[in-house]
């Protein structure tokens, strides 16, 4: 299964990764808005692990641009904020399969990017 994360914080990212890679996800980490339309310019991917909130560029962004690319691309949307908290999220990206708060379990968010991997 492949999986891009798209996370600033790169502790919290590398965390991410490190739990998907054990259940055997190959994991691509982005940092940003650019670096990740350039992982899916390169490859399709099964999941995207996208915060809501990034440090460079606009996520709603990322998400537009995957579901162009690569419309079957399913996504899960994590943040720190209660922005979106009403579900809007999901009317605003047709690919969004799930909202989470970014501080929840890793291996939680594993579980959930599993799920939603199996889809594709």
């Amino acid at each position: 299964m492949e999986i891009l994360i798209v996370e600033s914080n790169p502790a919290l990212g590398g965390l991410w990764r490190r739990h998907m890679e054990r259940q055997g996800m190959c994991v691509a980490l982005a940092r940003g808005q650019d670096a990740a339309i350039e992982v899916l310019r390169e490859r399709r991917v099964d999941v995207i692990v996208l915060n809501l909130f990034l440090a460079e560029g606009s996520a709603l962004a990322v998400a537009d641009f995957a579901s162009y690319r690569h419309p079957e691309t399913r996504i899960v949307f994590v943040t720190d904020t209660s922005f979106f908290s009403d579900g809007s999220i999901f009317a605003i990206c047709a690919n969004a399969r799930a909202f989470l708060q970014s501080d929840m379990a890793p291996e939680d968010l594993t579980a959930m990017v599993a799920h939603y991997g199996d889809e594709t």
